[in-house]
C-alpha cells in the first residue's frame, strides 16, 4: 500500500509540477507584458471569482462528496449501477453549473461590487472588471465538468491525466498574452478570452480517458435519485468545510481592493508562489489519499484508515516544514528572479515580498488542511469541517479588519495564515479526540528530527543569503544564484536528516499492508 501511495503521489506531483512551472512562465509573461496596474488588478479579480467558485464547487466540495460515494459503488454496486450514477451526476451537475454561469454573467456588475467594492471609485476599473468577469464566468461550467471527469479517473486510480490537465490553462493564457493581446484595443481582455478557451480545452482533453474506461457519461437528470440527493447533501456543507483557505483568500482580495492600486496584484503574485509547493505536494497527497481513505472506510478497516492518515501527516511535516521556512527566507530572491522584468520593478518586488513572507509562514497549515479534511469527508462527515471552517472564516474577517491598516496588503495575508493554523489545529484535535486517527509510535522523535534539520537549513539561508543583491543583478545572475542557494539548502536539509537517522523506511512504517 505504501509503494502505491508513494507512486500515485509522485505521479500527481510530477504532473502538477509541469503545470506549475508553466504557470510561472505565464505569470512571468504577465509581469513582463502587463506589469502591475489597475487593469491587472481588474483581471485578477475577474479571474479569481470563477476560479474561486471552481475550487469551491468542483475541486473542493464536489470532489469530497463525489469520490466517497464512487468508492461505495465500486465496493458494493455493479458496473451498470456505477455508470448510471455517473450519468445522473453528470447531467445534474451540468444543468446546475450552466444556470450558475448564466446568473454569473448577468450579475457580474453586482459580483464585482461584492468582491472588489474598492474598484467602483477607480475610473474605468470597475467597468473593465465587469466586462472581463462576463467573459471568464463560463469557465466555471467547463472546469466543473473537467473536475467531475477527474474525480472519476482518480477513483479508478488514473491520476496522470487529471493532474496534467491544468497545464492547458497556462498554455491558453500564454497564447492570449503573447499573440492575442497586441491585436486588441484593450490588451488585458485577451487574458479573459484565454481563460474561457482553457475551460473548453481542459474538458475535451479528459473525455478520451473516460471513454477508454467505458465511463463516458450519458447526461441524465438525477435530482430525484437518492444517491444524487445524498451527494448534494454532502456537497452543500462541504463548500465551506473544504474550501476555507480559498474563501479567506477572496476575503483578502475584498479588503485589498480598498488599498493603493497594485495591492491586489501583489497579493496575487505572492499567492502564486505559495501555490507552487502547495499544488505540487499538498494537492498531490490530498488527491491520492482521499480515494484510499474512502476505500478504507467502505471496507470498515479502522486501522488502515488511521495508518493512511499517519502516512500523509508524516509526509506533510517532512516536506511542508522546510518548504515553509525556505519560501519565507527566499521570498525576495524568488520574486526578483521570476518577475522583476520591464513593467514589474524593484518596488513591486519589495511590496509583494511583504505579503509573500507572511503567506509562506502559513504554507504548512495550508498543506495540513488538504490532508486532514479528507479524514472527515472520506467518512461522509462534512459537518465537522464546516463548523471549523466557519470559525476560521470569522477569525479571518476580524483579523483582516484589525491588520489591514497597520500592515497594508500584508495584513490580509497574515489574517489568512493565522486563520489557517486555527483551522488545521481544530481538524487535528477532532480526529484525535474521536480516535479516528491514532498516531503511530515515535512521532515526537520524528518531529524533533525534521525540526532540527529544518533549523540547520534555515540558519544557512539566514546567514548566507543577502536578498538585496538579487534586486540589482542581471536575470542570469539571479537565476544561477537562486538555483545554487536552493540546491545547497536542500542538500543541507537532506544531509541533516540522514545524520539524525531519518530513513525512507520510517515513512513506510506508517502505512503497512
Amino acid at each position: 500500500m505504501t509503494k502505491q501511495l508513494f507512486k500515485s503521489s509522485a505521479i500527481v506531483g510530477s504532473m502538477t509540477m509541469i503545470s506549475r512551472i508553466m504557470g510561472f512562465v505565464r505569470d512571468m509573461l504577465f509581469a513582463n507584458i502587463f506589469g502591475v496596474s489597475s487593469a491587472t488588478d481588474a483581471f485578477f479579480v475577474a479571474f479569481k471569482i470563477p476560479n474561486f467558485l471552481r475550487r469551491l464547487f468542483a475541486e473542493g466540495a464536489f470532489a469530497h462528496a463525489f469520490v466517497p460515494l464512487l468508492a461505495e459503488y465500486q465496493a458494493k454496486g455493479s458496473p451498470s449501477q456505477l455508470k448510471l450514477f455517473i450519468s445522473k451526476v453528470a447531467g445534474t451537475l451540468s444543468l446546475v453549473q450552466l444556470l450558475l454561469s448564466i446568473i454569473g454573467i448577468v450579475a457580474a456588475p453586482v459580483l464585482i461590487l461584492l468582491f472588489a467594492p474598492g474598484f467602483f471609485w477607480e475610473s474605468g476599473q470597475y467597468e473593465l472588471a465587469v466586462q472581463m468577469l462576463q467573459i471568464t464566468f463560463p469557465y466555471l461550467l467547463f472546469i466543473s465538468l473537467t473536475a467531475f471527469a477527474g474525480g472519476i479517473l482518480n477513483a479508478q486510480g488514473k491520476f496522470a491525466v487529471p493532474a496534467i490537465t491544468p497545464v492547458f490553462l497556462n498554455i491558453s493564457m500564454i497564447v492570449a498574452a503573447v499573440w492575442i493581446s497586441p491585436l486588441m484595443a484593450e490588451p488585458i481582455l485577451a487574458l479573459a478570452w484565454g481563460v474561457f478557451a482553457a475551460g473548453v480545452v481542459q474538458l475535451v482533453f479528459q473525455l478520451p480517458a473516460l471513454y477508454q474506461l467505458g465511463l463516458l457519461p450519458k447526461l441524465s437528470l438525477g435530482f430525484n435519485d437518492p444517491d444524487v440527493k445524498r451527494m448534494i447533501g454532502l456537497m452543500l456543507p462541504a463548500i465551506f468545510g473544504v474550501s476555507v483557505v480559498q474563501i479567506n483568500l477572496l476575503v483578502d482580495t475584498l479588503f485589498a481592493s480598498f488599498l493603493v492600486s497594485g495591492s491586489v496584484s501583489w497579493l496575487y503574485y505572492s499567492d502564486r508562489l505559495v501555490e507552487f509547493p502547495l499544488g505540487i505536494f499538498g494537492v498531490a497527497v490530498s488527491t491520492v489519499i482521499l480515494p484510499h481513505l474512502a476505500e478504507n472506510h467502505a471496507a470498515n478497516d479502522v486501522e488502515a484508515f488511521s495508518k493512511s492518515l499517519d502516512w500523509g501527516l508524516k509526509l506533510v511535516l517532512l516536506v511542508g516544514l522546510p518548504a515553509t521556512l525556505g519560501l519565507t527566507f527566499l521570498s525576495e530572491p524568488l520574486l526578483s528572479t521570476l518577475f522583476q522584468y520591464n513593467e514589474f520593478g524593484v518596488n513591486d518586488v519589495l511590496m509583494a515580498s511583504k505579503s509573500l513572507m507572511v503567506f509562506s509562514l502559513g504554507l504548512l497549515a495550508f498543506i495540513l488542511i488538504k490532508v486532514l479534511v479528507p479524514g472527515f469527508t472520506s467518512r461522509q462527515d462534512t459537518a465537522t469541517p464546516v463548523r471549523f471552517g466557519m470559525y476560521s472564516m470569522l477569525a479571518n474577517v476580524v483579523l483582516n479588519a484589525v491588520l489591514i491598516l497597520p500592515l497594508a496588503h500584508a495584513g490580509p495575508a497574515l489574517a489568512t495564515t493565522l486563520s489557517a493554523y486555527l483551522n488545521a489545529a481544530l481538524l487535528l484535535w477532532a480526529l484525535l479526540k474521536h480516535k479516528v486517527y491514532q498516531p503511530c509510535q515515535k512521532w515526537w522523535q520524528f518531529i524533533g528530527q525534521v525540526g532540527l534539520a529544518s533549523m540547520l537549513m534555515s540558519g544557512f539561508l539566514y546567514y548566507f543569503v543577502d536578498s538585496d543583491l538579487w534586486l540589482y543583478w542581471k536575470a542570469s545572475q539571479r537565476s544561477l544564484a537562486l538555483l545554487l542557494v536552493i540546491g545547497l539548502a536542500l542538500l543541507i536539509y537532506l544531509f541533516a536528516l540522514w545524520l539524525l537517522g531519518v530513513r525512507p523506511k520510517h515513512l513506510a512504517g506508517s502505512q503497512s499492508n
